[in-house]
């Protein structure tokens, strides 16, 4: 049986409940990594491999800013939008 699946050309605007708790884990994870790759790099001596270390703390800081970006959208605003446009239909 062949399930046929939904594809979307752009994501939709709004954020679903299991969509912000994935967000959530993921930014928790971005800013855990970010720390200990700095701490790291604050521990070392050799400056080759706290360079490396920081880069990879920018790195994660740099996904951390991204995902964050994904969760400033006005879930009420984009709702009451696509309401209004199936009503109007």
């Amino acid at each position: 049986m062949d399930k046929q699946q939904l594809k979307f050309e752009n994501p939709p605007r709004a954020i679903t409940t299991k969509d912000l708790l994935y967000l959530k884990d993921a930014l928790s994870w971005e800013l855990l990594a970010m720390k200990k790759f700095h701490f790291l790099a604050q521990q070392t001596e050799n400056e080759t491999i706290s360079n490396a270390l920081n880069d990879a703390g920018k790195m994660h800081q740099r996904h951390y800013e991204k995902l964050l970006a994904h969760l400033q959208v006005d879930n009420n605003q984009v709702i009451n939008k696509s309401q209004s446009q199936g009503s109007t239909s």
